[in-house]
């Protein structure tokens, strides 16, 4: 699909499940690789970052059988995995190359691997520097960039204090901490999410979590496990960001990760208004889970700085598009991560709101966008720049602006949420 064209809507209601969570599967299939015996996880992720993990595992040695509800991994064990013959490809998936370059390093033999253009340009010396303390030989692009070089081997425990929050670094690091000599231990500026601990123990590894440094155990054997995964609430978001904006609204989103370390768009989008209400809970491997309830209301908007920003960094998108529509405006700061993620997203967001008619302010850490005192926001031809996570905000923007907007690239949304054009048309009303 080269264009997707969205034109404005009435309404959206009913019941629905929006795609698997991404990072919950990555963590699910790495460990299953490492385990011993057969796990079953059902619900995997159906985007292409999971694929991904997944034909990387393959050409690991990992035996993987896919069936129409579940997937089944093989473990090889902790000391099991083969030498790939040829360089593995992360595609567009962060969480691929930095979990796996986690795993990598402590393997008795050298690998590459790689990405898209991209995930060649984003920054990779952050997970390359812990992992060479500990022991590991890895050569980046101009020491910063894949393709990551390594030549694993045996490594040797850290106490590591993360300079930027990172759930993907925590990650790389607790895994090559499974093949370290005694205790590794990460600690947390700020807390990210915390799936990788989670599923860490779920599969058998000891784990010790006190305040915002998380302690792994070396020579862990894990055993395989039967999960299933829940939905994810990044997903999720852009149709409870519709569902706001939309009048008389009343939608119902089941099955959703409810993982305290990722609700914080909930708690941003209660303290502007929205009627949010979360139902049916329940603990599921180590996560909580439930269904999700929203409807239409009118926003305040506000800020978003400081801590709050590593628990938000994938639903900024869809907050900044938020934005317009809200009675003063929204200021995103302390957000230069953004800027290296699947595109500038600082830059590509400004320019595309900029496009419907918005007043932004863009600054090197994030931006303001002016409420809806400004004016109304109007269709438009939007570039995501090959981002998903763009792409679907500003479909959800187009709902509500004047006229018809049209998202270029728009096949991009496959990256987390293959069917979000067909989930949207058969839900709203226009």
């Amino acid at each position: 699909m080269a264009k997707k064209t969205i034109a404005p809507a009435k309404t959206i209601s009913g019941g629905m499940a929006v795609p698997s969570d991404k990072s919950i599967s990555h963590r699910y299939a790495i460990l299953a690789a490492l385990a011993e015996g057969t796990s079953e996880i059902r619900n995997f992720s159906t985007a292409d970052d999971c694929a991904r993990t997944l034909a990387c595992l393959e050409r690991l040695g990992v035996a993987i059988k896919r069936a129409k509800d579940h997937i089944g991994i093989t473990g090889a064990g902790l000391r099991g995995l083969k030498g790939p013959r040829r360089t593995l490809d992360a595609g567009n998936s962060g969480t691929t190359i930095r979990l796996l370059a986690g795993v990598l390093a402590g393997q008795p033999f050298e690998s590459a691997i790689t990405g898209d253009a991209s995930l060649r340009r984003r920054p990779m010396r952050r997970v390359v520097e812990p992992l060479m303390q500990m022991g590991a030989r890895i050569r980046a692009r101009d020491t910063e960039f894949a393709p990551l070089e390594i030549r694993g081997g045996p490594l040797h425990s850290i106490d590591y204090t993360l300079p930027v929050p990172s759930a993907q670094v925590k990650s790389a690091i607790l895994l090559a901490g499974l093949y370290a000599d005694g205790i590794t231990s990460v600690t947390e500026p700020v807390r990210t999410r915390d799936h990788t601990e989670v599923a860490l123990t779920e599969f058998g590894a000891t784990v010790e979590r006190p305040d915002r440094t998380i302690r792994v155990h070396g020579g862990a054997r894990l055993q395989a496990a039967q999960l299933t995964v829940p939905s994810d609430i990044s997903s999720a978001a852009f149709f409870i960001a519709a569902a706001i904006l939309l009048p008389e609204s009343n939608l119902l989103i089941s099955g959703v990760g409810l993982n305290p370390t990722r609700t914080a768009v909930l708690d941003v989008l209660a303290s502007w208004g929205a009627p949010v209400s979360l139902v049916n809970l329940e603990m599921r491997h180590g996560e909580l889970v439930g269904d999700i309830a929203v409807r239409h209301a009118g926003l305040t908007g506000g800020e978003i700085s400081g801590a709050q920003v590593p628990s938000l960094i994938d639903e900024l998108p869809v907050l900044a598009a938020l934005a317009p529509f809200t009675e003063h405006g929204v200021e995103i700061r302390g957000a230069a991560e953004l800027r290296v993620k699947e595109s500038d997203r600082i830059t590509t967001l400004a320019e595309n709101l900029r496009r419907m008619g918005a007043r932004v302010e863009e600054f090197p850490d994030g931006l303001r966008v002016e409420g809806k005192s400004a004016g109304a926001l109007r269709g438009a031809e939007i570039d995501p720049r090959g981002d998903h996570r763009i792409a679907m905000a500003f479909a959800v923007a187009g709902l509500a602006a004047m006229g018809k907007t049209v998202i270029g690239g728009a096949d991009c949304v496959a990256v987390s949420f293959p069917n979000f054009f067909d989930l949207l048309d058969r839900l709203v009303e226009r």
